[in-house]
């Protein structure tokens, strides 16, 4: 079972991710940019990381920054701790 898992999505389906993986005991990540830093998705989980800009495509779109996130934030017990 995932112990930790980080949501690259934001809004109402990211909100309900969380709140499922909340039931279930699984921790979550949000990635956020700059003008969603208050935003519900990122109350909603447990840890929130900051991968860029306002605009998508200095954020959202960079995969690079959301894989850099994941990396940072490893599930515990996983195979990369």
């Amino acid at each position: 079972m995932f112990k930790k898992i980080l949501i690259a999505n934001r809004g109402e389906i990211a909100c309900r991710v969380a709140a499922t993986c909340r039931r279930l005991g699984i921790r979550t990540v949000a990635v956020y940019s700059a003008a969603d830093a208050n935003a519900h998705h990122v109350m909603a989980c447990d840890e929130a990381v900051a991968i860029g800009g306002a605009s998508p495509k200095d954020s959202y779109l960079r995969a690079d920054r959301i894989l850099a996130a994941a990396q940072k934030h490893p599930a515990r017990g996983s195979k990369s701790n």
